[in-house]
């Protein structure tokens, strides 16, 4: 709405600073701050909101340290990542543009998800909240909405480069011509990129058109499915890593701060021509969506590291691994997801490994036997006799470096 409002200003009154607001850089960094502000200063009366209304976590003793202390703090903290991204993003963003649009629907899909789960939790004293079912349904009906919407809407698109020999030619005429006029023009298209990899663009449709040519026409059919399987996989790792003071909120920040580097590279031209990156035309705005839930993150922190003084419940996890899991798409960066997210995919890993070595244990020997002493993997380390904070900030540390060596991919390959 600023940006509506500072852009009629410029234009019709040349009002002195109204020009900022036509800079990605600087709406991205007041919607930072602004999201800081909105989830440090606001936050605290969310928090006694939910204390008054006996929000309190309902914890089970499963013999690890300092758990049993934890029963009766507020969850469903994930409001104040809700709404602490979401006011910046409205005020500063192009409400216009399709990628802020899929992404504010993403946040109050999951959003509504994990709330009605944590609501049935607290509020119908079912300790099981919504069932899975219906989590992954809804979790499929968001990867439906994203997949759809990416693959047919006019403003998804790239710009390639035009060949080599052609942009010779041209620069020879003009030695002076601007980069975008090396590029061809927008189009269409099912076209990822793969890390590591030289020639590291990879086009969905080819996992079909090997049998037949004509089947790309069912190309949206693929996309959609992984689309859906992203989602649904990246939700439930943020879901999972959300066990101990401080862990989801810091691994994503870091996660998300990393994704806006990407997105605002692929949707500069100037950058994507220099890293010879993928150009996604108008993909940049979402920069916007993403400081400004970084800076909702970190504000949460504020309240969440040890001792937390709130957790985020559903609400909130599902939420971020919704967000976390259409930025990727959305810049083309899916694959990099299982070096990006590590942290989420060791979480999963270690309870798909802890779940079936039991079930195959208990069929061959008769009694159930664990890899890890507790899942997901942060409980295993707290029975190990590691403290929270140190397992929090170690893990940071891993995601990190995980980050490091995801940016790294832009020149590597």
């Amino acid at each position: 709405m600023l940006y509506y409002l500072f852009e009629y200003l410029e234009k019709q009154f040349q009002f002195p600073g109204a020009s900022l607001f036509g800079f990605l850089t600087f709406r991205a960094a007041v919607a930072m701050i602004l999201s800081l502000l909105i989830s440090t200063i606001f936050g605290k009366r969310i928090i006694r909101y939910l204390q008054a209304k006996q929000v309190g976590e309902t914890i089970r003793d499963l013999g690890l340290e300092g758990q049993v202390e934890k029963a009766g703090t507020p969850t469903m903290g994930g409001i104040i990542i809700i709404l602490a991204t979401l006011i910046p993003v409205v005020l500063l963003a192009k409400l216009e543009n399709v990628y802020v649009i899929l992404l504010i629907v993403t946040t109050l899909w999951m959003g509504a998800i994990g709330f009605i789960d944590d609501y049935i939790k607290k509020f119908k004293n079912d300790k099981e909240g919504l069932k899975g079912k219906f989590k992954v349904l809804g979790q499929i009906g968001l990867g439906i909405i994203v997949g759809v919407t990416l693959f047919f809407h006019n403003d998804v698109t790239i710009k390639e480069e035009l060949p080599i020999q052609e942009q010779r030619t041209l620069l020879a005429e003009n030695p002076d011509l601007p980069p975008a006029k090396l590029f061809d023009v927008e189009e269409k298209s099912t076209k990822t990129t793969i890390p590591f990899v030289k020639n590291n663009e990879f086009d969905y449709s080819d996992l079909i058109t090997w049998i037949s040519p004509e089947l790309e026409k069912y190309a949206w059919i693929i996309f959609i499915l992984v689309s859906i399987f992203i989602i649904t996989a990246v939700s439930n790792g943020a879901n999972l890593t959300d066990g101990i003071d401080g862990l989801a909120a810091g691994s994503s920040a870091i996660i998300v701060l990393t994704l806006g580097i990407f997105a605002w590279v692929s949707g500069n031209i100037i950058f994507s021509k220099y890293l010879d990156i993928m150009y996604i035309p108008r993909v940049e705005e979402i920069t916007i969506y993403i400081t400004a839930f970084v800076g909702a993150l970190i504000g949460f922190l504020w309240y969440n590291t040890y001792p937390a003084q709130v957790f985020m419940g559903d609400t909130g996890s599902l939420t971020i691994g919704g967000i976390i899991a259409v930025i990727a798409i959305a810049v083309r960066k899916e694959w990099l997801i299982p070096v990006l997210c590590g942290i989420f995919l060791a979480e999963n890993l270690s309870v798909v490994m802890q779940v079936s070595y039991f079930k195959y244990t208990r069929k061959k020997f008769g009694e159930g036997r664990r890899i890890f002493k507790m899942s997901p993997l942060h409980h295993h380390y707290q029975k190990s006799g590691y403290h929270e904070s140190k397992i929090v900030t170690r893990f940071w540390i891993i995601g990190i470096l995980l980050a490091i060596i995801s940016i790294v991919t832009l020149k590597i390959r």
